[in-house]
């Protein structure tokens, strides 16, 4: 009878870890993109930063396994309508040189360990990301989404020619944390650091 509860117990754990990864799934509506679980680098989401001599923007560095086939699939075929939608820019024709936004971490960042076996690329925006937790309750407090957590976004990618550099670009639309990781370029919260401590007054009022 207990082993029966057990295996039921299992059972439903297993369903609901199923229905989890079908909520998170990538999916793309033209050059729009959902992300499924991504991790989160360089992330600048409640404060714009500004590079020197350009305009602050909300950033990140998203990075994507190369294990999740389906929003690596779903990011491609969104740059490649980019690419037909922005030929107006192009001259009417796609360069066979155009810059794209998606890069290999094995190549490009060899010597970081965060991107291993990971594809990523860097998405911003001039309007601030909605940010919502797991409940798509808003998230204020802006330690809560930081470097090295994992979170799904919503992306758009767009054609742009600008000072003889042609290529396809990442904006940043949404965010949506879905859970803690190791802190990535030293950042830790405090309730990492700290432990509760009981003082003299704790004790007197208990």
């Amino acid at each position: 009878m207990y082993m029966d509860y057990v295996e039921e117990e299992i059972q439903k754990e297993n369903y609901y870890k199923e229905e989890r990864l079908i909520m998170i799934k990538a999916k793309r509506t033209g050059t729009k993109v959902t992300t499924g679980k991504v991790r989160l680098s360089y992330a600048n989401l409640f404060e714009p930063r500004a590079m020197e001599g350009q305009e602050p923007k909300y950033s990140v560095s998203v990075i994507i396994p190369k294990t999740d086939t389906e929003t690596l699939k779903a990011i491609k075929e969104a740059v490649a309508e980019a690419k037909e939608q922005g030929k107006g820019k192009f001259g009417g024709k796609v360069p066979a040189n155009l810059k794209t936004p998606l890069h290999d971490g094995d190549i490009d960042r060899p010597d970081d360990e965060a991107y291993a076996n990971c594809y990523y690329l860097n998405a911003n925006s001039k309007n601030k990301p909605g940010i919502v937790d797991k409940n798509v309750q808003p998230v204020l407090d802006a330690t809560e989404v930081y470097s090295g957590c994992y979170a799904r976004l919503t992306l758009n990618f767009y054609a742009y020619s600008a000072s003889g550099n042609k290529g396809i670009a990442c904006g940043l639309g949404n965010v949506q944390k879905l859970e803690d990781g190791e802190p990535l370029g030293g950042f830790t919260r405090a309730e990492d650091d700290f432990d509760s401590v009981e003082t003299a007054e704790d004790d007197f009022l208990g």
